[in-house]
């Protein structure tokens, strides 16, 4: 039997495994199903259709699966069922707010695994995030934001609603993201620019001195060489096969610009 304060309210249909701990003064609603290990921290509300998995920690006085803070699906809202899907291993840090889908996108906010989610982070409706992400302290993702794995993203920025940003990419301190950022750059500054390539990132993450030339290569072909937009994605389809290890680095940058709608970080 899961391991409940007595001073925790859990609605009777909710879905616990029994190996769950639930801190003092935790609302947990009827429509939340929580996996193996996961923590739910004091005075942490987690309601709505909200299925979270394994050995997740929420510390206190988090709001997870509230309904979305969108005016308009407020005011347009037809009944539609709406959902938070959170994966495994993440860390969600005090007065966090994950906020369930709505009926304009998937009616789906999902987050993957190994996320580290710092305090006052908001998720809001239909956003996606990958797995080992690092969301700093006030990172703020509006509506319909897509963060691929291993993103970083610092305290205090925030990133428009659509925005997509790329796998291993970073966003520096107070980032006001209102384009996509490209898999493995580094951005930040006021105006928000590119500046780099993520090595430190890749490094640690095991990236071969082979991928990271590539990867710089591309950097520069994007940023740095004078070509527009198209020229580029082009030039940097013909590095594949110069370092066949570095071919799905090539695919994921060609594939992110490709959709690429709100024209990305100069």
């Amino acid at each position: 039997m899961a391991s409940i304060h007595a001073t925790a309210l859990v609605d009777p249909a909710a879905e616990l495994d029994s190996s769950v701990t639930v801190g003092p003064y935790a609302v947990i609603g009827p429509q939340v199903r929580i996996g193996a290990g996961t923590t739910v921290g004091a005075h942490c509300v987690i309601e709505g259709r909200t299925t979270i998995g394994r050995d997740n920690r929420f510390y206190q006085f988090s709001s997870i699966g509230a309904p979305s803070q969108d005016i308009w699906q407020d005011a347009n809202h037809r009944g539609e069922v709406t959902e938070l899907v959170i994966g495994d291993r993440n860390t969600v840090r005090e007065f966090c707010t994950l906020n369930t889908g709505t009926h304009k996108e998937r009616g789906v906010t999902s987050v993957g695994h190994d996320n580290w989610i710092m305090a006052y982070v908001h998720i809001a409706h239909d956003v996606q995030l990958g797995s080992h992400c690092v969301l700093a302290n006030n990172a703020t993702l509006a509506g319909h934001v897509h963060v691929g794995d291993w993103a970083t993203i610092g305290g205090l920025s925030g990133v428009h609603q659509f925005v997509k940003i790329g796998a291993h990419a970073m966003i520096g301190f107070q980032g006001h993201v209102a384009q996509d950022v490209p898999p493995f750059v580094t951005v930040d500054g006021n105006p928000l620019a590119a500046r780099a390539v993520n090595l430190t990132g890749l490094r640690r993450r095991g990236f071969s001195a082979e991928r990271q030339a590539v990867i710089k290569q591309m950097y520069k072909l994007l940023y740095r060489s004078g070509l527009t937009l198209v020229q580029a994605q082009q030039a940097i389809g013909e590095l594949k096969g110069t370092q066949p290890e570095a071919d799905g680095d090539i695919d994921s940058m060609l594939s992110f610009l490709a959709a690429a709608e709100r024209g990305i970080v100069r």
